[in-house]
């Protein structure tokens, strides 16, 4: 049996393109005659399921036998007492007549062109009256429809499959990693993140992405903070340049703008650490089904190449001990003992680049993340407790001039502190007024009024005076910082504080600007300033300028903790070379020791370079064993272990570093 119905033209295939090669029946009144061979079927089923009967072949459409099925079963037990034929009904007549019309009635009918309405077969035996139930495939009862992910917005497409540049720049940084990075910390850094970002970059160009220049200043950013483990020895500043590196690339590779940009972008990498290499591996199958017949030269061309450096590498070694010499010092000594380490290495540094390249070809749209203004207060609401507090900075401000116009000892006289208890007292409690300050100012700008100009110059007069009197505080804490190195020296808490004051202090500089300026900048300004700060704080080597205040202070009062500066790392050297005998070699016994291990070309520094140049001129010549066990000079001790809370014990209350107070 055939279904003979009429259908727009170009819905179907044209005469020609008919299985088997039929060629149509005469036209008789605007619709096509049945082929030779079938039998007429009425075609009188204009309702929803007409498209779903009038097929392109015989066989049931996909999904009438579930439809029937998803009937209720009360339900068709009426539409059958009432006569009505269901959609399952239907299918097995329709199945029933194409057994009888033999082979034929199998073939493909094409829907001719109509231009007028249908004939319409009268009512007569087999006729089956349209189906109530439409021939659908939504689930019964119908699915509620889920809300929409808040987080939608910030996933885009997955990317383009990885290219084949990608991919060797992942495999080579897997490579140097597990060659390179299992003896220590040092250029090899750098060495490591150049076939990164290469791999990055292969990834965001074939993702169409295009270099801008915020892009470009973080990924200058990187390298430069990657130059700080090859230039100093110390391990914190070395923690905080490198997580500081892994921030700024993550955030180079997000191009994030405002505040959800810059702060989600900065740890958004994590996000491909699993993705990344799922992404390369499908790509790598992908690549490798496509060119199997050229993989084999590859890698018998490297094969090769390998047995030929090892060969005639071995051969000149052993010819000349210069030559041998050079290759220990620049190949990597790789034994089978550090093998699972070496293997860690590798999938780090693998995983690290593709997770570095997928983020570059499809990162997270972090900034469609939008934080809204709060209700706005009224003047009188929002101004009132931020003109208290400027009074009450105003106060503190005006003793503090008090202070500096009318000396210390006046202070000290109508307090009765000590000059160790004023000069350590306030520093960590105006730490935290800064940081709160700080916090003031982001609450006041979200609830501030913003009705017209007025409200505007309000805001501005308002926040900016707090803003400068800020500055003083942050200039106060300093200077109490600044008396308490003097009186018990420099250390790495006491630096590494004072450092983030400043900072501090500079990121109230840049909320200033924008304030007169426009805040747009903001976001990436005050990151950028973060990484900066690290870096300087890198550069400027915390640990030789440790060494160098306390041997000034030596100088000056003949004081000195031996035993605190020989914890420092190789970068402190050069100012311990200063103090006479037995203080030096005291002071530079334990770095003796620990340079004279052997180190790779790519895991020192520049510190130690220098460090061990100086030791080789001038040995420590005095034992360890016979410098003081405490390690004190000058009959004090200085308590540098004791400034976490800056000191709550008495037995240095009523130090005196030389300025003539008690």
């Amino acid at each position: 049996m055939s279904d003979v119905s009429s259908t727009p033209s170009g819905l179907g295939p044209e005469p020609e393109d008919r299985p088997g090669g039929e060629a149509p029946g005469p036209r008789q009144g605007g619709v096509q005659a049945p082929a030779v061979g079938s039998a007429p079927e009425p075609a009188g089923d204009q309702g929803p399921n007409a498209h779903a009967d009038a097929g392109l072949s015989l066989r049931p459409g996909p999904g009438s036998d579930e439809a029937g099925d998803r009937i209720p079963d009360q339900e068709r037990d009426q539409s059958q007492e009432s006569g009505h034929v269901t959609g399952s009904d239907r299918t097995e007549e329709r199945k029933r007549g194409q057994e009888a019309s033999g082979p034929s009635a199998s073939a493909t009918v094409t829907p001719p062109q109509s231009h007028g309405p249908v004939p319409q077969p009268a009512p007569g035996p087999g006729y089956a009256p349209p189906s109530p139930w439409p021939h659908h495939t939504q689930s019964w009862p119908p699915k509620a429809p889920t809300a929409p992910s808040r987080l939608a917005g910030i996933r885009p497409a997955p990317p383009s499959p990885v290219r084949v540049a990608t991919l060797w720049s992942a495999l080579a940084t897997a490579l140097l990693s597990a060659l390179l990075l299992g003896d220590g910390i040092g250029v090899n850094l750098l060495i490591v993140a150049v076939p990164t970002a290469l791999a990055a970059f292969f990834a965001a160009r074939a993702a169409g992405r295009r270099l801008r220049p915020w892009t470009a200043v973080w990924a200058i950013g990187v390298l430069a903070l990657l130059v700080v483990p090859a230039l100093r020895d110390a391990g914190w500043p070395t923690f905080l340049a490198v997580v500081s590196a892994l921030a700024v690339g993550s955030l180079a590779l997000h191009g994030g703008r405002g505040w959800p940009g810059v702060l989600f972008g900065s740890v958004g990498l994590v996000d491909s650490l699993v993705s990344g290499p799922v992404w390369g591996w499908r790509g790598l199958r992908e690549r490798a089904d496509g060119s199997r017949g050229r993989w084999g030269p590859v890698v018998r061309t490297i094969a090769v190449a390998a047995v030929l450096l090892v060969v005639f590498g071995a051969l000149f070694a052993g010819a000349d001990a210069a030559f041998a010499d050079l290759l220990g010092e620049l190949i990597p000594d790789v034994s089978i003992v550090d093998g699972p380490w070496r293997f860690f290495l590798f999938l780090l540094g693998l995983v690290g680049a593709l997770a570095a390249a997928r983020t570059a070809a499809a990162p997270l749209r972090w900034d469609s993340l939008t934080m809204g203004p709060g209700k706005a207060r009224g003047r009188f609401e929002w101004a009132l407790p931020l003109v208290v507090l400027n009074l009450l900075f105003a106060a503190f401000i005006a003793v503090q001039l008090a202070v500096l116009f009318g000396g210390y000892d006046k202070v000290l006289s109508e307090t009765g502190l000590t000059y160790a208890e004023y000069a350590r007292q306030g520093f960590w409690q105006l730490l935290w007024a800064t940081l709160l300050t700080l916090i003031v100012i982001g609450l006041a700008l979200r609830w501030a009024p913003r009705d017209g100009a007025r409200d505007r110059t309000l805001v501005r007069a308002v926040l900016g005076t707090l803003c400068v009197l800020t500055l003083v505080v942050v200039a106060s804490a300093l200077r109490r910082m600044d008396l308490y190195v003097d009186a018990y020296g420099l250390t790495r808490l006491r630096v590494s504080v004072a450092a983030m004051e400043l900072w501090l202090g500079l990121v109230i500089v840049l909320i200033i600007a924008a304030g007169l300026f426009g805040s747009r900048w903001l976001p990436r300004a005050v990151v950028g300033s973060a990484a900066a700060a690290v870096l300087a704080f890198g550069l400027a080597s915390p640990d030789a300028l440790i060494a160098e205040r306390n041997v000034q202070r030596y100088e000056r009062t003949d004081k000195i903790d031996v035993d605190y500066l020989r914890d420092l790392s190789a970068d402190a050297v050069p100012a311990l070379d200063r103090l006479p005998e037995p203080l030096r070699s005291c002071a530079l016994t334990s770095l003796e020791a620990d340079l004279d291990e052997a180190e790779p070309w790519y895991a020192t520094s520049w510190g130690q370079v220098r460090a061990r140049s100086i030791l080789e001129k001038r040995p420590a010549e005095v034992d360890r064993d016979a410098c003081p066990g405490e390690g004190l000079y000058g009959g004090e001790r200085d308590e540098y272990d004791g400034d976490a809370e800056f000191g709550d014990g008495d037995s240095y209350d009523d130090y005196d570093p030389g300025t003539g107070m008690d």
